[in-house]
C-alpha cells in the first residue's frame, strides 16, 4: 500500500485530479452553508419581498337569477341606513332556483325520456305503481292480522263523538240546562274539533239535581244516573242540533173477545 502511495504521489495525473476534486468539494459546501443560513434566517435580504394583505373574502355564492347577477344591490346590504318594505323586500341571492325544464332537448341533460328511461313500467303514462305494491310478494296489509271487532275500512260507517263525562255536570247549579256549549263557555271543558258529542259516566258520583242535558247521545249508565237525580235527557239531532221531540208510546188496547161457550 505504501508503494502505492507513493506511485500515485508521483504522478502528476494524479495530482492534478485530487485537485479539482477538492475544489468541487469546497465549491458545494459553499452552495450548502449558503443555502442553510438563508433558510434558518430571519432576514432575506434583496428576497425580501412585500405581501398585499386583504381582508375581503373570495368567495362568491352562484346566483342564479341572471337579473341580479350585474344589479347593484349595495343600498340593500346597508342594513344601518335602508329600511325593509314591502315594495323593496326580496329573496337572498341563491335562494329560489329556476325550474328544471324536461323534454327541451338532449343538451338540456333532461331531454328526451326527462330521466325516466325508455322501458318499464315506471317510462310509461299514466299511474306507475301502485301503493302498497311489493313487487309481487305478499304485502304488509296482507301479512298483519285481522282486528277482531266492528269493521271501520271502506264502505263501513261509524258514529264519532266528542265525549263528556258526568264529572263535568257537578260544577253546574242545579236545576239548570246544560249543552255543550253552556259548559264550553263556563270553561268547565275545552274545545273540540267533532260537532256531535255524548255523555258517558264519570270516575266520581254524579251530584247534581234537576238537571236538564242535551247531547247528541247518551250511554245507558249516564242516562240512568241523570233521571235518577230528577234530569232529563234530551237527545239532538245530528244535522240540525236541536232537540228532538220524542213521541209518547202509544199504549195498545186489548180488544177482549168473548167466546160463546156451549153447554
Amino acid at each position: 500500500d505504501g508503494v502505492m502511495a507513493v506511485a500515485d504521489a508521483s504522478n502528476p495525473f494524479h495530482t492534478k485530479k485530487n485537485a479539482m476534486m477538492k475544489s468541487v468539494v469546497a465549491v458545494v459546501s459553499a452552495l450548502l452553508l449558503a443555502v442553510s443560513t438563508d433558510a434558518y434566517s430571519t432576514f432575506m435580504g434583496s428576497r425580501l419581498t412585500s405581501v398585499p394583505v386583504s381582508n375581503a373574502s373570495n368567495l362568491q355564492m352562484k346566483i342564479y337569477d341572471w337579473k341580479r347577477r350585474e344589479a347593484d344591490e349595495s343600498a340593500i346590504n346597508d342594513m344601518d341606513n335602508f329600511e325593509l318594505t314591502l315594495h323593496n323586500i326580496r329573496p337572498a341571492p341563491g335562494s329560489r332556483k329556476r325550474k328544471k325544464r324536461k323534454g327541451r332537448g338532449i343538451s338540456a341533460g333532461q331531454g328526451a325520456t326527462c330521466g325516466f328511461g325508455m322501458r318499464g313500467q315506471k317510462s310509461r303514462s299514466g299511474r306507475g305503481i301502485r301503493p302498497g305494491f311489493q313487487g309481487g310478494q305478499n304485502p304488509l296489509y296482507r301479512s298483519l292480522p285481522k282486528f277482531v271487532g266492528r269493521p271501520l275500512g271502506p264502505g263501513h260507517k261509524r258514529k264519532l263523538y266528542n265525549p263528556i263525562k258526568l264529572d263535568a255536570l257537578n260544577q253546574v247549579e242545579d236545576g239548570s240546562t246544560v249543552n255543550f256549549q253552556s259548559l264550553f263557555d263556563s270553561k268547565i271543558i275545552t274545545k273540540s274539533k267533532l260537532k256531535h258529542h255524548k255523555i258517558v259516566g264519570g270516575r266520581e258520583d254524579f251530584t247534581a239535581q234537576n238537571l236538564i242535558v242535551q247531547a247528541h247521545g247518551f250511554t245507558q249508565s249516564a242516562r240512568a244516573a241523570i233521571e235518577e237525580n230528577g234530569g232529563e235527557c234530551q237527545v239532538l239531532s245530528r244535522t240540525t242540533h236541536k232537540v228532538v221531540v220524542e213521541e209518547p208510546e202509544e199504549e195498545e188496547e186489548e180488544e177482549e173477545t168473548e167466546e160463546a161457550v156451549e153447554p
